[in-house]
């Protein structure tokens, strides 16, 4: 089993566009519901509704969600059916211009908080098949069944668009029961769903990752991975004492400082900087992955740096840890990242 390109993030606290709760809005006024009702408690304002590049939290769109669910229970998958490529912005356009089924999958998980997804994703090769499971971790309980439909769905609505036909779906599961009406499941995935399993996954055939994608086009797949990068990199800025732990790991030379080095450097114990991390939808570990990725990128494609000196400049024991590391970050070895930047 080979796991594909690591995801961004495995927590659904991330600041996201407006897109998906409009999408949201429309869909439940399409079934006669309320639009003050779905917007309840949701602090949204209808000026950052009328703003196509408004930025908002993800419990804003979570109080949306939740709204509707409680409404509409059993819509997750048919909700999920109206997300389309173009529903994701720039990260959309990516998808479309990418060379490969692969290509996309890549760039989705290395983007993944530029979408709108509450659950975890994640993509394993197994043999020949690829298995897309989709982990919904510290989501409360009342939601979960509607988003790991609405998050599966578009995920597999978005694969067919991009490859311009059905999608070779060998089985469908989800954790949750099975709801009366699974017409929409099956129209969807092509397949009946299996309900009540041990996690929620779609197993498909591997040889979807090689299909060209019909619109590639290596110059928009350039300029839509530095935009990428531009609106991830503002937006993982995390506030609060999570910018300043990465404001200390950024200064860092080596990054020798452990936890309870910067806890201390910051007034805290380990224990409060780790709970007061937590709230704030991350962790000293994946903080200390951000800064490092972040420079190991810097450091290869300025060139001038082995893999050894990388690897040591960035902290880590032997080189083998390194390329484990940036194959996590990036989906890539560290010498083929560096190739394809010219370097």
């Amino acid at each position: 089993m080979r796991t594909l390109a690591e995801p961004a993030t495995r927590h659904w606290d991330f600041p996201r566009g407006i897109a998906s709760v409009a999408l949201l809005l429309r869909f439940g006024a399409e079934r006669g519901l309320s639009r003050d009702v779905l917007l309840e408690g949701s602090g949204l304002t209808e000026d950052q509704l009328a703003d196509p590049v408004a930025e908002i939290n993800a419990r804003q769109e979570l109080a949306v969600v939740r709204n509707l669910a409680a409404l509409l229970p059993d819509a997750g998958v048919d909700a999920g059916r109206h997300y389309h490529a173009t529903t994701f912005g720039v990260l959309g356009h990516a998808f479309l211009s990418a060379a490969t089924m692969q290509d996309a999958i890549d760039v989705a998980l290395r983007y993944v908080d530029l979408s709108f997804t509450f659950t975890a994703p994640t993509a394993v090769l197994d043999g020949d098949l690829l298995v897309l499971s989709l982990d919904p971790g510290a989501l409360p309980a009342d939601v979960v069944p509607f988003l790991v439909e609405r998050d599966l769905a578009a995920i597999h609505t978005v694969i067919g668009e991009l490859v311009g036909g059905d999608v070779p779906v060998v089985s469908v599961d989800f954790a949750h029961a099975a709801p009366a009406d699974v017409r929409a499941h099956e129209e969807v995935f092509g397949v009946g769903p299996r309900f009540a399993a041990s996690r929620t996954r779609s197993v498909v055939d591997a040889s979807l990752l090689a299909r060209a994608l019909p619109l590639a086009s290596p110059e928009a797949t350039a300029l839509c991975e530095l935009q990428c990068q531009d609106i991830a990199a503002r937006r993982r800025r995390k506030p609060g004492v999570a910018d300043e732990v990465r404001r200390l790991l950024e200064r860092s030379a080596r990054f020798e400082e452990t936890m309870p080095v910067v806890a201390r450097a910051l007034g805290l114990s380990s224990r409060t900087l780790r709970r007061r991390l937590s709230e704030s939808g991350t962790s000293y570990q994946a903080l200390l992955d951000e800064v490092r990725s972040e420079r190991a990128a810097v450091l290869l494609a300025r060139g001038g740096a082995s893999v050894d000196q990388a690897a040591a400049e960035l902290g880590f024991a032997e080189a083998a840890s390194f390329i484990h590391a940036f194959r996590r970050w990036y989906g890539t070895t560290p010498a083929n990242f560096a190739r394809t930047r010219g370097v």
